[in-house]
């Protein structure tokens, strides 16, 4: 993030009538929408405390630092984005590869409905994570790591189900659709146009369908 002048001192909590803990998370939400939108390290934090009301000041009475903000903000997405594999990925009522291919739609929708202004954060930071700290890239590995397991566990669902070849390595497939994934949302964003994940869901499901 670009450097702003706020001098790193506990300060005081903004005077707007809410708690402490409700200003912190408003302003974790807030930096989860502009850093999805705008990316990480070239972004400052003026917006986002503008948008919460939270004067400059106040900013270290909630954030010990910039650092603990942004690890924050990721922690807030991946429960959010976890939450929503979930509830496609664990949905009994539909075949696993129905999961993914639900999962994909839910996410052409939030696309669309922000006009493709917004991504994934956890894939716009990838692309910064030269210029951001080592905790921020740990986090990252983190989530991508979780996210992984829960496209892997389904995809096991799916060779019980003798949906796809009991040959197939789960483990490497996951990682394989999270890298073609990322790649698919940037390219949406960039064309401002579903293509890209319509491409890449039904091309790596009838890879390894039956």
């Amino acid at each position: 993030m670009t450097k702003d002048n706020i001098s790193p001192k506990r300060g005081r909590p903004a005077k707007s009538g809410r708690d402490s803990n409700q200003t912190k998370q408003l302003l974790i939400q807030s930096g989860v929408e502009h850093f999805t939108e705008f990316g990480f390290a070239s972004s400052g934090i003026d917006l986002i405390l503008k948008k919460v009301s939270v004067p400059k000041g106040s900013f270290y009475h909630y954030f010990a630092s910039k650092e603990a903000f942004g690890i924050a903000v990721i922690e807030e997405y991946s429960r959010y984005f976890a939450k929503k594999l979930d509830i496609h990925l664990l949905n009994d009522n539909n075949k696993p590869l129905k999961r993914i291919a639900n999962f994909a739609n839910d996410a052409k929708d939030g696309m669309a409905r922000y006009n493709f202004k917004r991504g994934c954060l956890i894939g716009n930071l990838e692309q910064e994570v030269t210029l951001l700290p080592e905790s921020h890239r740990l986090q990252l590995l983190a989530t991508l790591d979780d996210w992984q397991q829960k496209i892997a566990r389904c995809l096991v669902l799916a060779q019980h189900e003798n949906a796809i070849p009991a040959s197939l390595d789960c483990k490497a497939l996951a990682s394989f659709f999270w890298m073609g994934w990322e790649g698919a949302i940037a390219k949406s964003k960039l064309t401002k146009d579903l293509t890209p994940i319509d491409i890449f869901i039904d091309t790596f499901l009838q890879l390894i369908a039956k």
